[in-house]
């Protein structure tokens, strides 16, 4: 978007009470509840609103108090001023879930998923009520959101953007960031994605890492793909080229689980291809007497691993991809609906 643009008069930004002059970049705080002690849990919002007309974009992470690289990557993007743009206004909010960071959890004091209450009530449990206020305060002045997230507990994701293909815009955003995985997910029901969907914003769901580890290939690769897009709406220039290998489109994705408990030893790569009946693991007993393969059910992409040593029957190990529609056959391994 290199194209000539008629400048036109900034109007101050207006949020959470407080009015941002153009040109100016503010720390702002949210406040929606306090601790046991009554100290305030106070959550920064920086904004950075330019002297020429553009677009919104929001930068979202630690929705999930324990997932370290989200936090990482817009702590980078501020600390080098990137979010700094010369058309529109860059919201950044780095930790949203304060609880679940105090406490390297994923969860808030409630036990309650944050991803799982959207969007949200006044007087709802305590995730419900941040949701609320994000919904309220936040996202109607958005135009694009960016929200960064990893692998759970110890599911590693290999860096991935997800958003339902149906979605034009969504879809062509997530080519933009151009991470090694574009995924065709579906949106789930009272996630952040649903509800800021049902406000026509256009929303990029990034994955990668795992939770309470600092990875760094994948804050780069979010960053890298957050400066693209920056970049495709016009906001600022940056020279980050796209990656020298094209990423893959997934189309359909299933999850292979373990047949047994036992020890699991892995064989293959995260963000490998792989072909079926491929060795994936060696789940054994620790006393010597049993070792059963886990192999692929399919030819296609390894894009998530479980990178626990001890596995149960029935835990999901792997996420395989393909990037046909077709469905994935089981075989030896129960797959996730």
């Amino acid at each position: 978007m290199k194209e000539k643009r008629k400048t036109l008069k900034r109007e101050p930004f207006k949020l959470l009470g407080h009015t941002i002059a153009p040109g100016k970049t503010v720390r702002l705080t949210l406040e929606v509840a306090k601790l046991h002690t009554n100290t305030p849990i106070q959550i920064p919002v920086i904004v950075s609103h330019s002297n020429k007309t553009g677009p919104t974009l929001l930068l979202l992470a630690g929705l999930h108090g324990d997932e370290i690289n989200g936090i990482e990557t817009v702590r980078q993007i501020i600390k080098k001023g990137w979010h700094k743009p010369n058309y529109g206004t860059v919201i950044c909010i780095p930790v949203f879930n304060i609880f679940g960071f105090l406490n390297l959890s994923r969860e808030f004091p409630d036990g309650r998923d944050l991803n799982r209450v959207f969007p949200g009530t006044k007087n709802g449990s305590l995730a419900s009520q941040f949701a609320y206020i994000f919904m309220k305060e936040i996202a109607p002045l958005t135009d694009v959101i960016i929200d960064f997230h990893t692998g759970a507990s110890q599911r590693n994701n290999y860096p991935q953007t997800r958003c339902d293909f149906r979605d034009k815009e969504s879809k062509e955003l997530c080519k933009i960031f151009a991470a090694p995985f574009t995924i065709d997910s579906a949106v789930i029901a009272k996630s952040i994605r649903n509800s800021v969907s049902k406000l026509g914003k256009k929303y990029i769901l990034f994955e990668g890492g795992k939770a309470n580890r600092i990875d760094n290939f994948a804050v780069q690769t979010a960053i890298d793909g957050t400066l693209r897009v920056m970049h495709h709406l016009g906001m600022r220039y940056f020279d980050v080229e796209a990656p020298e290998e094209e990423g893959h489109i997934i189309r359909r994705t299933k999850w292979i689980r373990a047949s047994s408990s036992g020890v699991l030893n892995l064989r293959v790569k995260n963000g490998n291809y792989v072909e079926k009946g491929s060795i994936l693991a060696i789940i054994s007993d620790p006393y010597g007497k049993f070792e059963r393969s886990v192999k692929s059910p399919t030819n296609g992409f390894i894009f998530n691993v479980n990178e626990m040593p001890l596995v149960n029957k029935g835990d999901a190990i792997f996420n395989i991809g393909k990037r046909d529609a077709k469905a994935i056959p089981s075989v030896e391994m129960k797959a996730e609906n």
